[in-house]
């Protein structure tokens, strides 16, 4: 990405993978509500279980959950979801850099869309089969009720993983493998390379200097422009991912049965949490990704100094 630190000392890997991590789980934490409310409205009308509550709109269904079930409720599933930022986005972010200098090695001085298209498809990818049963887990216990007498499948995060490798086998983990690939890597492209061409206009054409509020221009438009894209993936990940073994034969027959019984709106469905959840963790984890980094090579620069 352009303009990485104040100063000529560009982060190294171990930097931008820890820098991605952190900021993650910070951005995670802070929009863990959304993210569950956005599961809750995308799994509605899904079975009759679901239709005796209706949620509408983000701070209708945050609302409800928190009284219908308790507050803590909205942060059912955040463990999972910090590893699933440890183990997803430290990777598919942190080496994003790196993957892209590699597709542009000895081509051009500056990365081309090609190369920061085939870093965001790579990085994505790969980082999707090492996180995907954190994924899992974390859909599972969002989406879970204790309401009209239904008893949760899990009572906690490694309860969930030991379940699901016990009765579905270790392929339970990596159930819907297919549409999260297909959703993160539209997001992550998206993302990362709107994210790095908004912030190279706005610094090269100097609308605003490489800081915070080019940083949180350029994440926000990179939030709403993925949101757009991936919705409908996500819908469909959403579902098969939370689905019992046999309630769908396969991701089209997903996908088909929501169109049949539920419309196209049914695809985008949680589109307002979506982008709210995205928006927002895009903001939070750039500017804190951005400031971790700066922060990391100054103090290495310091002690580099002093020895």
């Amino acid at each position: 990405m352009v303009g990485l630190t104040a100063s000529d000392v560009p982060p190294t890997m171990a930097v931008k993978i820890f820098s991605a991590g952190v900021a993650a789980c910070v951005a995670d934490v802070i929009t863990f509500p959304l993210d569950t409310a956005k599961v809750r409205l995308q799994i509605q009308g899904e079975c009759q279980t679901s239709s005796t509550i209706k949620y509408k709109g983000v701070l209708g269904t945050i609302s409800t959950l928190a009284k219908t079930e308790g507050p803590m409720k909205l942060y059912s599933g955040l463990p999972a979801g910090l590893q699933r930022q440890i183990s997803f986005a430290s990777l598919r972010i942190g080496l994003y850099d790196t993957v892209q200098e590699f597709f542009s090695a000895g081509k051009e001085t500056t990365a081309g869309l090609g190369s920061k298209i085939s870093a965001g498809l790579t990085t994505g990818g790969v980082a999707v089969f090492i996180g995907q049963p954190t994924e899992v887990v974390k859909v599972r216990l969002q989406a879970q009720s204790h309401l009209h007498g239904l008893k949760p499948r899990y009572t906690g995060t490694y309860n969930a993983y030991r379940i699901i490798a016990t009765t579905e086998g270790l392929t339970g983990l990596w159930k819907g493998t297919t549409p999260n690939l297909t959703r993160n890597v539209i997001i992550n492209c998206t993302e990362l390379v709107t994210y790095d061409l908004m912030k190279e206009a706005l610094v090269k054409n100097k609308l605003l200097a490489d800081d915070l509020p080019c940083h949180f221009v350029s994440a926000l438009i990179a939030g709403f422009c993925t949101t757009v894209l991936s919705s409908p993936v996500d819908v469909v990940k959403t579902r098969f991912v939370n689905s019992p073994p046999g309630q769908y034969t396969s991701v089209p027959n997903c996908a088909i049965t929501m169109l049949t019984k539920e419309g196209p709106l049914a695809f985008f469905k949680g589109f307002v949490p979506s982008f709210l959840r995205l928006g927002s963790w895009n903001v939070i984890m750039f500017v804190c990704f951005e400031q971790l980094k700066r922060e990391l090579m100054k103090s290495r620069q310091t002690m580099d100094c002093a020895t």
